[in-house]
């Protein structure tokens, strides 16, 4: 199986402006279709950008059918390859909102839907409701996709309930803000090499509104290396997702087969 190149897209868009963001979008789909990615990954939040008034979050909330998901299934249709896009999704039953992520496929179809699961600090846990399904996934270019969003991949249970699942590549939208560089820097591969896959981590960068995003968007392989590693700025790198190098990194890392769960009761 040919490894799956995807492209990071490390930028927090137009704030406030969902038109803007979608043109960034189906530019920076055209520059990795031309680049040979199957797969375009964008920041949490991407849609609306992520320092929304408070007041204004549900005004923007769109359901996950809604306008602009069928503008980036036509994005991901005429640039023939997926797409995964965060937003501010309101369920079209109950009305909550929820900071979610969508991956489209390349035939504009939606494949998966996530609602982040834990949510950051006041602004975050005043805005949406937390999600209740950890592990989502989709079958897509022959590996089994999960996505996350930032603060979720924090939690070593999270991406362990995703190894466990056999999730190949997890995609993590991200609004990574200083002082928390680490996170991107040392946590994120070591969540890829202690679960053994890969960790498309793509955050924002800049300033908004309150906070200061970091950049330092990474594509993190089980094996323990850094795939592609973007700066501070705004950028799109390309990183390749080997099925080769995941199946030799499972055979040659114990941590999966040697668990004893019985052990960790305790935990839950």
């Amino acid at each position: 199986m040919p490894p799956l190149r995807i492209a990071l897209l490390q930028s927090s868009g137009r704030l406030g402006d969902v038109a803007e963001n979608l043109k960034e979008l189906d530019e920076a789909a055209e520059r990795a279709a031309r680049g040979g990615a199957g797969l375009l990954v964008t920041s949490e939040m991407f849609l609306t950008g992520y320092a929304l008034d408070l007041a204004d979050v549900p005004s923007y909330a769109e359901t996950r059918d809604g306008m602009s998901a069928r503008a980036i299934g036509e994005i991901a249709r005429r640039h023939g390859l997926a797409v995964l896009y965060g937003y501010p999704e309101r369920d079209a039953e109950t009305g909550a909102v929820f900071n979610s992520a969508q991956l489209v496929g390349p035939e504009g179809t939606a494949l998966a839907n996530y609602r982040k699961t834990h949510l950051f600090g006041c602004f975050e846990q005043d805005a949406f409701t937390p999600g209740d399904t950890p592990v989502v996934q989709a079958e897509y270019a022959g590996l089994r996709i999960g996505i996350m969003i930032c603060y979720d991949v924090e939690f070593p249970e999270n991406v362990r309930a995703h190894a466990l699942a056999g999730t190949d590549l997890l995609l993590v939208p991200t609004a990574q803000m200083h002082p928390f560089q680490f996170v991107a820097e040392q946590l994120v591969p070591v969540r890829a090499f202690e679960s053994q896959m890969y960790i498309a981590y793509v955050n924002r960068t800049g300033p908004e509104g309150e906070f200061e995003f970091v950049g330092l968007s990474c594509l993190a392989s089980p094996d323990g290396t850094t795939r592609t590693r973007a700066g501070r700025g705004q950028e799109m790198v390309l990183g390749d997702v080997d099925p080769e190098r995941l199946v030799a990194s499972r055979e040659n890392n114990p941590y999966l087969r040697d668990r004893r769960p019985g052990l960790y009761a305790s935990l839950i």
